[in-house]
C-alpha cells in the first residue's frame, strides 16, 4: 500500500500562475475584475440606506462580491507585476512599480470603502497596466471596457 501511495503521491503541487515559464499574460482578467468592483460599487450606492431586511441582503451580496473581485484584480495585477515584467521594462516604463503599487492599494481600499470613485480609479489604473503590457510587447491594443 505504501509503494501505492508513494508512486501515485504528487510531488510538489503549484498553485499559482504562473510559476513555470508558461508565456501566458494578458491584463484583461485584471480589467474583468475591476469592472465587477466598479459595478459593485455603483449598486451598492444606488441601493441608499435604506434597512430592510432585502436591501441590507443585497448590499450585503453586493460587499462580498465587490471584495471577492478585487481580491481577484489584486491577484492579477501581481502576476503581471511580479512574473511578467522584467528589469528590462523599468528602462522603457520608469514608474512600472509605482503604478502598481498604487493599483494593489486601489484594489484594498476598494475592499474596505464603498465609493463608485474608488472603482473608476481602480479600472483606470488598470487600463494605465494595459496600455504599459501592450507597449511592451509592441503592440496597440484597444481597452474596451464590458459595461
Amino acid at each position: 500500500m505504501n509503494l501505492f501511495r508513494n508512486l501515485f503521491r504528487p510531488g510538489n503541487i503549484a498553485q499559482a500562475h504562473c510559476d513555470g515559464p508558461c508565456g501566458v499574460y494578458d491584463p484583461a482578467s485584471a480589467r474583468i475584475a475591476a469592472e465587477a468592483v466598479l459595478s459593485m460599487e455603483k449598486k451598492i450606492a444606488a441601493l441608499g440606506d435604506a434597512q430592510d431586511i432585502a436591501t441590507i441582503n443585497t448590499r450585503t451580496r453586493f460587499i462580498a462580491i465587490k471584495e471577492q473581485q478585487a481580491e481577484v484584480c489584486k491577484h492579477e495585477l501581481d502576476v503581471l507585476w511580479h512574473d511578467y515584467f522584467k528589469p528590462e521594462h523599468l528602462e522603457k516604463y520608469p514608474n512600472l512599480h509605482e503604478t502598481f503599487w498604487k493599483a494593489a492599494k486601489l484594489c484594498s481600499k476598494n475592499k474596505t470603502e464603498q465609493d463608485p470613485a474608488n472603482g473608476e480609479a481602480l479600472l483606470q489604473a488598470v487600463e494605465e497596466i494595459h496600455g504599459i503590457y501592450w507597449g511592451s510587447k509592441g503592440k496597440d491594443v484597444p481597452f474596451i471596457r464590458a459595461s
